[in-house]
């Protein structure tokens, strides 16, 4: 199964390249994800393509029209959509979300410029994420982030074990890795990784993601981390 995803922007530009290179570029030629980057303009009013106007009440900047928002959405929602606006005040996104939404068939994202989105846009997307406590100048970022974290997990995108092991898909931060040489400046790789005792290696890797993750992140400790995944 293709995962298909619609991105609607004020800058195409902005996407091209990185959804063109390493990993991303790979997982669509491979067939498992097509992405389209669609331009809002195509759904601007008037001669002028106009997409955005003052806000009533006064105040600062500009905010995006309902209007062509509302086209644009129309125009790619099917019946299998889910609508995503990437907005500060939505859901942070985290790795459960990123397994959820690589289990769906199409997404769309919706990404804000400006001062936003009218609020009565807000009625026509199924989910609103944010990346993090901050602002950016655009929802094209938080939109590639989103799909990078997505794509990765499908099946086949890259190897199974990778994406097992790795930080927050148990819960944790990911264990210490190490490679060749087995001293830098003085720094020796633990003994253990070299022992060949697989099931001492598997024990070792555990107690350090517990370790690191109750030290940088003891947050993601609420749930149960206690015994290996």
């Amino acid at each position: 199964m293709t995962l298909e995803i619609d991105i609607l922007t004020l800058f195409p530009a902005m996407l091209a390249g990185p959804l063109a290179e390493s990993i991303p570029g790979r997982i669509q030629e491979q067939g498992l994800a097509t992405i389209r980057v669609r331009d809002l303009r195509d759904w601007g009013l008037g001669r002028h393509r106009s997409v955005d106007d003052a806000p009533y009440g006064g105040g600062a900047g500009m905010i995006l029209r309902p209007e062509p928002v509302a086209a644009a959405i129309d125009a790619v929602r099917r019946p299998d959509s889910t609508v995503i606006l990437l907005d500060p005040a939505g859901e942070v996104f985290r790795h459960a979300r990123a397994a959820d939404l690589a289990t769906r068939t199409h997404l769309v994202f919706l990404c804000p410029r400006y001062e936003g989105v009218d609020e009565r846009i807000r009625s026509l997307v199924d989910l609103e994420l944010s990346i993090g406590d901050y602002v950016l100048t655009g929802g094209e970022l938080p939109a590639l982030v989103v799909i990078d974290a997505v794509i990765r997990l499908l099946p086949g995108a890259i190897e199974e074990a990778s994406t097992a092991e790795e930080s927050f898909a148990a819960g944790l931060l990911e264990y210490p890795q190490y490679t060749r040489p087995p001293t830098f400046r003085g720094m020796d790789v633990p003994a253990i990784l070299t022992s060949g005792d697989h099931g001492a290696v598997d024990r070792w890797r555990h107690e350090q993601a517990l370790e690191r993750t109750r030290r940088r992140r003891p947050d993601l400790l609420d749930r149960d981390a206690s015994e290996p995944a």
